[in-house]
């Protein structure tokens, strides 16, 4: 989520303390994740097929029934979550999970928790994989987006360790295996499934001397299984098999059966989640394209460019990318024409441009963690949105009214460049 090479080279420690503490002076009102714009209301439910670290977990945005007194989820799930975002930063637990809890522990989704599903027709399908560091609600302005024009959307927390922290359950009699991350975990949630005890995974940090590729390599693999899990449990959903949600919401999963139009499915994800596409596409063709937000490409085995037959949509930021890694992503060109495969630069963003950031920090503060770039964080989301959605509708055949921004697509606004910012290796 926050760099490339997945090294943190924001501040150092006692600045990065220092400068959080300062940024409860530059929260005001006006922060918060924008709510979506489609015609729908959105819902989201968190769903966990199979308790152990093997199983699927993933949060659902999907259209659904208005309601004026909709109860809407915490940005920031539990406080482990904490925990694992200051583990990532490389900052003190018991300071972080505080100053973390005063800036961000108010703010909110803008979906309704558990709201009901809206049943009108098949909608489409997108698995949303996030970045390092990141976990599964950290997207929710581009997914609540998606789910309001009318996409049912999971998006995936990684057990990979890559994310910043998730959790799974293992039976009260088994004892979990002890080790540095498990350290100080979080005090269990009183609504733990019967007789499953919460035990918590955080990012895995390279060791000293440890080459990142094959770590990296292996990870992006793990990443895109998962996404094709997610996705194989949708589809078991759809069908109509009675799954068992070990979280135990009090949304009616039944009624997601036959909602989902299975011949329309696509991948997006930022940073490692950009890599992620790349690999799921080639992994399952069931994804009919993929759109990658400034992409990390290091995580993947060279033979992979020449495997990949789908549509992809680079949106990159001004600030992110480099020659070696733009060159990646024009190799993808080689087995593919200019049609399929599209790459656009939003002037005046940063990497942190895409995750929910980005519009809960004020802006000298955010500007000196690189949570904000330049350009307006509304503009610049609107933009990745109107373009992801031009870009879905000419893939997946949609008849909607996405094509309005087709010229997003092509790099046509004062906001956007085509192709790339970034001197390429000749």
């Amino acid at each position: 989520m926050f760099a490339k090479g997945g090294l943190i080279q924001l501040l150092d420690q006692r600045c990065k303390l220092s400068l959080f503490a300062a940024m409860g002076n530059s929260c005001s009102n006006n922060l918060g994740i924008p709510p979506a714009k489609g015609p729908n209301a959105v819902g989201c439910s968190d769903f966990m097929m199979d308790h152990t670290v093997e199983g699927t977990f993933f949060r659902l945005y999907y259209p659904c029934v208005a309601s004026d007194n909709a109860e809407k989820p915490d940005w920031i799930p539990c406080k482990g979550y904490f925990y694992g975002l200051a583990d990532f930063m490389k900052i003190n637990r018991g300071l972080s999970e505080k100053i973390f809890n005063y800036l961000f522990g108010s703010f909110k989704i803008p979906a309704a928790l558990n709201g009901p599903y809206k049943q009108n027709g098949k909608y489409p399908v997108v698995i949303f994989s996030h970045g390092l560091g990141a976990f599964r609600t950290l997207y929710s302005a581009i997914c609540t987006e998606l789910a309001s024009q009318g996409f049912i959307v999971a998006s995936v927390e990684h057990r990979d360790e890559s994310a910043s922290a998730t959790f799974f359950y293992h039976e009260k009699s088994q004892e979990p295996e002890k080790d540095e991350a498990s350290l100080s975990p979080p005090k269990p949630n009183p609504e733990a499934p019967e007789n499953l005890v919460e035990e918590w995974m955080y990012y895995r940090s390279l060791k000293p001397g440890e080459s990142e590729f094959p770590l990296r390599n292996k990870q992006v693999k793990q990443r895109a299984d998962e996404c094709i899990k997610a996705l194989d449990t949708l589809i078991q959903i759809n069908s109509g098999k009675k799954m068992e949600n070990v979280l135990q919401t009090d949304f009616d999963w039944t009624t997601l059966e036959n909602s989902m139009d299975l011949c329309r499915i696509a991948v997006m994800g930022h940073s490692f989640g950009g890599a992620t596409v790349i690999e799921a596409l080639c992994k399952d063709v069931n994804f009919k394209c993929g759109i990658a937000l400034d992409a990390w490409m290091f995580p993947l085995d060279e033979e992979i460019y020449v495997r990949v037959k789908q549509p992809i949509f680079f949106i990159n930021s001004e600030k992110f990318q480099w020659a070696g890694n733009i060159s990646r992503m024009r190799k993808l060109d080689s087995s593919s024409t200019s049609m399929q495969r599209k790459m656009i630069t939003i002037k005046g963003t940063v990497h942190q441009s895409f995750p929910d950031f980005t519009f809960l920090t004020g802006n000298w503060i955010g500007k000196i963690l690189k949570l904000k770039g330049e350009l307006d964080p509304q503009v610049g989301i609107d933009l990745c949105n109107r373009a992801s959605l031009a870009f879905l509708q000419r893939h997946l055949g949609l008849d909607k009214d996405f094509n309005q921004w087709d010229h997003l697509i092509e790099g046509k606004d004062h906001n956007l460049i085509p192709g790339t910012n970034v001197t390429e290796i000749s």
